[in-house]
């Protein structure tokens, strides 16, 4: 409660224009990583996905190639920013649980095949993981304060404009 008696949306209803970096960033990094499952499955698509253990990857590689650069370019644009964090929170969940999990346990589990690396546990876990984590935060981050000022959201709901004194 504000000291007038009125509540405060907790959704804050002015983030700052600077979250267009946050956007372009997480935004840019699952658009091109859903463009390479098609430039490279072997490497990057279904290739990877059955290397790590996922269900079907002939299926489940190209779907989340789909999803990443369909959710990228709508956080680019700024455009369902909310929407288009959801699909890309479950995919980092997976990548997380799929890819970093087993390095923390030092073995697979489930489907999840543990990959060859020098060290296992806590500290190469960390380290694998620092962009998935990254990346985790950044959407997060646009679920709770939305696309921001300079984005389609606030160009088509007619709240772009930013008052005085708003940071950057």
């Amino acid at each position: 409660m504000r000291d007038d008696g009125t509540r405060r949306d907790v959704r804050s209803p002015q983030p700052p224009r600077a979250v267009v970096l946050i956007r372009l960033l997480v935004g840019l990094v699952f658009f091109e990583e859903g463009i390479q499952k098609f430039l490279s499955p072997a490497v990057m698509g279904a290739g990877r996905f059955a290397r790590i253990g996922i269900p079907a990857p002939e299926v489940m590689g190209p779907f989340v190639g789909v999803a990443e650069i369909a959710c990228g370019a709508l956080l680019m644009l700024g455009l369902r920013t909310r929407l288009a964090a959801v699909p890309l929170l479950v995919d980092i969940t997976v990548a997380i649980l799929s890819t970093k999990l087993p390095i923390l346990l030092g073995h697979g589990y489930g489907p999840f095949a543990l990959p060859q690396l020098n060290r296992y546990g806590f500290w190469s876990m960390a380290s694998e993981a620092r962009t998935d984590y990254a990346m985790l935060m950044g959407l997060l981050f646009l679920l709770i304060v939305g696309g921001g000022p300079w984005s389609l959201d606030a160009r088509l709901s007619g709240t772009r404009t930013v008052p005085p004194g708003t940071p950057l």
